[in-house]
């Protein structure tokens, strides 16, 4: 595990709880969506796990394995779309729906009465200085949707994504795999979401705990796989 290093500007080691971990990134090649995450898996991860390991995969890996990203140039986009993503504030750590593309698979997936619902509570609390509610009604789904950003690792710098498909069964799966548990994580340098779980005691506080720096990183690290590991 000598080889295994931070990433920049990242620590190996955090506390929660009076606990102390160590978060082991594991750098991949560039995963693509004719690959396949079991393999993926079983040739990065399986070696180097031990008992009592959480593993912690990237939802874009595995939302590009599903085969559940695409390139912007292919996406057609409606007006309403381009008219929608207008108004969404951007963060400077991810798109979002601020774009046509990323607006247009919000559509698609929950189509334009939850959007228009959504825009319509956020106009409303806007205002008040309340922020997320778009995302609050909308749902998780369109919340994991992303899009291209230029720190992104090419050539999905030029790609718009759903998130994984059926996230906790995919955990699950993996689990079985591997013998380890497994977390699916959305983590960014602005805040860490749990999109799956493959057993319900595992603590999606504890997972966006150990993970609230994000190790890792936020650019082209290509390490969508981590290994958590309590020290002794």
């Amino acid at each position: 595990m000598s080889e295994l290093k931070p990433n920049p500007g990242k620590n190996l080691q955090i506390e929660v709880e009076g606990e102390k971990y160590l978060r082991l990134p594991i750098k991949t090649h560039v995963i693509k969506k004719e690959d396949n995450l079991e393999k993926i898996m079983t040739r990065y991860l399986k070696p180097r796990l031990k008992k009592g390991d959480l593993v912690f995969i990237s939802e874009r890996a595995v939302a590009i394995t599903q085969g559940r990203a695409f390139p912007v140039k292919d996406i057609k986009t409606s007006f309403l779309a381009r008219f929608l993503s207008k108004y969404v504030y951007r963060s400077p750590y991810g798109i979002g729906i601020g774009s046509p593309w990323t607006m247009e698979l919000a559509i698609r997936e929950v189509g334009r009465i939850r959007i228009f619902l959504g825009v319509l509570a956020s106009v409303i609390t806007k205002p008040l200085g309340i922020r997320g509610v778009f995302y609050r009604v909308c749902g998780p789904k369109v919340a994991a949707i992303d899009g291209p950003c230029d720190y992104t690792l090419p050539p999905y710098n030029r790609y718009a994504k759903f998130g994984p498909l059926k996230p906790n069964k995919v955990a699950k799966e993996l689990k079985n795999l591997l013998g380890s548990e497994v977390v699916i994580i959305d983590a960014n340098d602005l805040g860490v979401a749990v999109l799956g779980r493959s057993d319900k005691k595992i603590s999606p506080d504890f997972a966006r705990r150990v993970f609230r720096d994000n190790p890792l990183g936020q650019g082209s690290e290509s390490t969508p796989l981590c290994l958590i590991r309590k020290i002794k």
